[in-house]
């Protein structure tokens, strides 16, 4: 994409004529004036043929688009990914051969709040990249964990509700957050992560980012492999405290934007290696672990990181509004040598990501500069509202006898896979380690550390202060961190009661806590060997 696209200095088709010396109209005709309002008199009634003023209260009662539901507040920069490695062996895909350079497009985010939310609030953060590759968009979308709260898509419009507002108060409610996350067991390893130090990232410079899902690569020989990405910060992972983001929150609810955008305008140009877990289509049949289910992690010890190249961003959008709030991602946007997996989640927001663009931006969200392929697109979708590219006086329809290329592919596809069985609304069927708790558990045992722990205690406590978490949320709750942890279950009930002044029922002497890890960071009797392991990395 040009930097004339990318600067939204659109140019018309025919010759341009000189520009007046004033503002024009969006006719192009000369302005009456932006400063006064035609009137009868000076003290007289308006009149509705004064078409600079009708023009510029009309176009201003529309000038916002809807807001996006979830990852409403958010902002971002374009750069460049560089392949540094030789990964042919895994991908055909023209972006991912060494050597080849993408401009690259990345917007970050956070989950729940609306656009005027403070973005050091604790939450997920969105890392969604697209690049502009010579095969067509490639988009991958992620958060900055590894992991999310939910595998089936029909879950998910419930969770986002559950982090939005109260309809009678329109205020935020701990206790319909509390009451999903604790009626929905799989959400435990995401509520780890964010009750963590990871929840209240420094800035998005100092946080890695991952695609979450499991998608597909092939080769140029045919073969298919299961991957998921990772994106590592270059500038190191760094983490604020519940203070200093509530600080920032007070003094600059717009910190996060502001810190992107000011060191990228210094030339202090972020940058993230992006490493790939791949794992072998036939392994998928058997591990241990339902390789598509969202809410675990694949461990590294099993699927060691493989290195692939750099995404560096350096140079900011010119309008907010026209680059970044407009940008639409979509895990639609796959390359050949790519493609998605059977994740659900995934294949739900394969629908899901466009549909809500045609919904908040238009039906040809596509022809926006932003959201347009470097390459020449021959697409047979016409007219909607705003048109703006169009394929001139050819058929629009296929087949055609009259040159225009389509498309008539037989047979299976490469990226695709096998699926045989009857219909049925069911969970992933379990396999070995598919449990809710363990991965979380081993999360806080053998990566967090005991002054993390602690953390993670206060902050869970924090959230439960407000007299709004209730029973029986408050019970479930306790039954719910005893679950991933015993240790940090005791702990955070103790705390919540010494803090209300209450006693813990049937509390006995203390055991000295075992949840701190040896010099190698596993508790004796949870061995890695024992359970599958967790990446501290991710």
């Amino acid at each position: 994409m040009s930097e004339t696209q990318h600067g939204f200095v659109n140019q018309l088709h025919h010759e341009q004529h000189p520009s007046t010396t004033g503002s024009t109209t969006t006719a192009g005709v000369p302005s009456g004036s932006d400063r006064n309002s035609l009137s009868v008199g000076a003290a007289g009634p308006l009149l509705l043929h004064d078409v600079s003023l009708i023009e510029t209260l009309a176009h201003f009662d529309r000038e916002k688009v809807p807001e996006r539901l979830p990852h409403a507040k958010g902002s971002g920069a374009f750069g460049r990914f560089v392949v540094t490695e030789d990964v042919s062996r895994w991908t055909k895909a023209a972006a991912f051969q060494q050597g080849a350079e993408s401009e690259a497009l990345v917007r970050f985010s956070t989950v729940a709040g609306e656009q005027g939310s403070p973005d050091t609030w604790r939450d997920v953060r969105g890392f969604a990249v697209r690049l502009y590759t010579s095969e067509g968009n490639h988009d991958v979308v992620g958060n900055n964990t590894p992991i999310f709260f939910v595998r089936d898509p029909m879950k998910f419009p419930h969770f986002i509700r559950s982090q939005r507002r109260l309809p009678d108060s329109g205020l935020r409610s701990n206790n319909m957050q509390w009451d999903f996350w604790t009626s929905t067991p799989e959400s435990a390893h995401q509520v780890t992560y964010l009750m963590g130090d990871r929840g209240l990232p420094k800035t998005w410079r100092h946080m890695n980012g991952y695609s979450s899902h499991t998608y597909m690569w092939v080769n140029a020989e045919g073969e298919r492999f299961f991957v998921k990405y990772h994106w590592h910060s270059e500038q190191g992972v760094e983490n604020l405290t519940n203070e200093e983001a509530g600080q920032l929150a007070g003094e600059d609810a717009d910190f996060h934007r502001r810190d992107l955008f000011d060191a990228i305008e210094r030339g202090d140009h972020p940058s993230w290696t992006l490493s790939m877990q791949i794992m072998p289509y036939e392994e998928a049949k058997t591990y241990r672990i339902n390789p598509f289910d969202l809410t675990k992690v694949w461990p590294h010890a099993d699927y060691p990181l493989v290195k692939v190249g750099t995404l560096t961003l350096d140079r900011n959008p010119v309008n907010f509004h026209a680059e970044i709030e407009q940008a639409a991602f979509s895990p639609s946007n796959q390359v050949p040598g790519t493609g998605v997996s059977p994740d659900k989640m995934l294949l739900a927001r394969v629908f899901s990501y466009p549909d809500a663009q045609r919904h908040r931006i238009g039906a040809n969200f596509q022809h926006l500069p932003v959201n347009q392929p470097k390459v020449q697109t021959n697409a047979y979708q016409f007219d909607g509202p705003m048109a703006f590219l169009h394929s001139g006086n050819q058929p629009t329809y296929a087949p055609n006898s009259y040159d225009r290329p389509w498309s008539d592919e037989t047979g299976p596809v490469e990226n695709g896979w096998e699926a045989d069985g009857e219909l049925v609304r069911s969970a992933y069927t379990l396999r070995a380690d598919d449990d809710d708790f363990t991965q979380p558990g081993i999360l806080v045992r053998e990566v967090y550390s005991e002054e993390q722990r602690q953390r993670l205690v206060e902050t869970v406590v924090g959230s439960l202060m407000p007299d709004d978490v209730r029973e029986p949320v408050l019970s479930r709750v306790f039954e719910y961190w005893r679950n991933v942890d015993e240790n940090i279950g005791r702990r955070v009930e103790e705390a919540y009661r010494a803090a209300k002044g209450d006693q813990v029922p049937g509390a006995g002497p203390k055991d000295e806590d075992s949840g701190t890890p040896d010099a190698e960071g596993v508790r004796p009797e949870a061995s890695a060997s024992a359970q599958p392991g967790h990446a501290a990395d991710s």
